[in-house]
């Protein structure tokens, strides 16, 4: 694992609150919401991507295929 995706990730993090914060004090709540879940959504196919990773080099050592 490299370590740049967790920058990648904690600056997806910082980007998502910057922009709901600006969107909050805009009294835009609602779009505030669904920005703060499209973050989640990008940041959790990252991460989903990245286990599946594991799993395939897992069963690569162990011979499990």
């Amino acid at each position: 694992m490299d370590i740049s995706i967790l920058f990648k990730i904690a600056a997806v993090g910082i980007i998502i609150t910057v922009i709901c914060q600006v969107l909050k004090k805009s009294d835009r709540d609602d779009i505030a919401t669904l920005v703060s879940i499209v973050g989640l959504i990008i940041v959790l196919t990252v991460v989903v991507g990245m286990v599946g990773d594991l799993f395939n080099e897992i069963q690569r050592i162990f011979n499990l295929t």
